[in-house]
């Protein structure tokens, strides 16, 4: 039996943001959350500008106790918060650490891109390098496995439902939105954290520099950095962080009076299969179609009746050819996409955190009735500028907003899409 899926909570760790009110201030202004990052310089690294979350440890130490902090790393960290923001704000009790109470209710799905990469590098390869074993430390393998945050997550809210992480590269996060959805449709959870983190290290970020993926003539001016759909664009800008969604079905927001921020309407997740233009590192143009068309056909919702797009929009070559699949899937010619806009352009790529952030920026643009500005493209794409009347440059007003789309395409010709619908009885 499908039930109604609404979102009653929302977390986040964003790179020019930490909690929802410090993250829709920076987007309504169009603060940009890059900066320079000493380790990327002192490794040589091409590119030495990235999006960090800033104002993390104080918050984790307030908030959690210290045998809890000392196993988490990174991506534990950015994901614990996200989530705790997520509970209070759908108004659910935290519960006692030494409670013997399960909730078999709720579940979570959060996803990451890389795991635990900041722990392999900076302590298990080292010392294990070195003979030292036994230094390591007994809680290294939670740490570097990538399902340990979700189940890190899992301990905190006493969690007995599904709890999973899944990885798609950068449309972990959209993807784990759409899987924790179903789950509630088919009555197999009441409530799901979804999600994605990433965490800050230049370990992660290597072998994208390496590829020259990562815009390298920006170091200068890392507000600059990031430039989906510039003609001057010159590759994507790392960044880090986490995004929740707390989802459940309508029948238990109702149940409990939860504030409704929206419904998750639609999804699509699909694949390209390497081919028709598509790779390991580039979406087959028809398979993105494909998605959009499924979430929206999932949602019910007409191609004419979506109001705005949150792309996946990165700042490389691949920017061009997603504004046209989204021009071809919604049927609108040059001057009629509706506004679309890049997150990234604020806080860069976070990877497997990518889609999830978006999702709560996409969120808190629909519920607000704004569409926040798409900086560093005033000199847009010339394959772009056909749609350059549907780039906000500055704050858009849209109160009479009822339907944003938000889509993340990744390596191995990924591709989710969710559509948000405004919650109406």
């Amino acid at each position: 039996m499908s039930s109604r899926v609404v979102i009653t909570g929302m977390g986040v760790v964003a790179p020019n943001g930490v909690g929802l009110s410090a993250f829709e201030d920076s987007l309504r202004q169009g603060r940009s959350g890059i900066r320079h990052v000493k380790e990327m310089a002192e490794a040589k690294f091409a590119c030495t500008v990235a999006g960090v979350p800033e104002g993390v440890d104080a918050l984790i130490e307030a908030e959690f106790d210290e045998d809890e902090r000392l196993v988490m790393n990174g991506s534990h960290r950015y994901a614990s918060l996200a989530c705790l923001e997520a509970w209070k704000d759908a108004g659910l009790e935290r519960p006692d650490r030494d409670s013997e109470t399960v909730d078999w209710e709720t579940g979570a799905i959060i996803g990451t891109g890389i795991g635990g990469m900041d722990t392999t590098a900076e302590k298990v390869i080292p010392l294990t390098n070195a003979g030292k074993v036994r230094r390591i430390g007994s809680t290294s393998v939670e740490q570097v496995m990538a399902s340990g945050v979700s189940a890190r997550v899992s301990g905190q809210f006493a969690l007995g439902n599904q709890v999973t992480t899944n990885s798609s590269a950068c449309s972990t996060g959209t993807e784990a939105i759409a899987m924790g959805m179903e789950r509630i449709r088919t009555g197999a959870a009441t409530r799901m954290l979804c999600g994605g983190s990433e965490a800050a290290s230049h370990y992660i970020w290597a072998g994208f520099d390496a590829m020259r993926v990562l815009n390298r003539k920006s170091n200068d001016a890392p507000e600059k950095a990031s430039r989906p759909m510039s003609a001057s664009a010159g590759g994507f800008i790392p960044g880090a962080g986490a995004g929740i969604l707390l989802i459940e079905s309508e029948e238990s927001a109702r149940s409990r009076g939860a504030r409704i921020y929206a419904e998750v309407a639609g999804q699509g997740i699909n694949c390209g299969g390497h081919r028709m233009g598509g790779s390991m590192t580039a979406p087959n143009p028809e398979s993105v179609r494909r998605c959009i068309h499924s979430a929206l056909a999932d949602a019910g919702v007409e191609t004419r009746d979506v109001d705005v797009i949150n792309g996946h929009l990165t700042a490389t070559g691949a920017d061009p050819r997603e504004i046209g699949s989204w021009a071809a899937a919604l049927g609108r010619g040059p001057g009629e996409l509706p506004p679309i806009t890049a997150t990234k352009s604020m806080i860069g790529h976070t990877l497997g955190a990518a889609g999830a952030i978006e999702s709560v920026a996409s969120v808190l643009m629909l519920t607000k009735g704004f569409v926040h500005p798409s900086l560093n493209c005033e000199d847009v794409h010339p394959e772009i500028e056909p749609h350059a009347e549907s780039i906000p440059h500055s704050l858009l007003g849209f109160e009479t907003m009822k339907v944003i789309v938000k889509a993340g395409f990744g390596f191995g010709d990924v591709n989710a899409c969710l559509v948000f619908k405004r919650w109406e009885d």
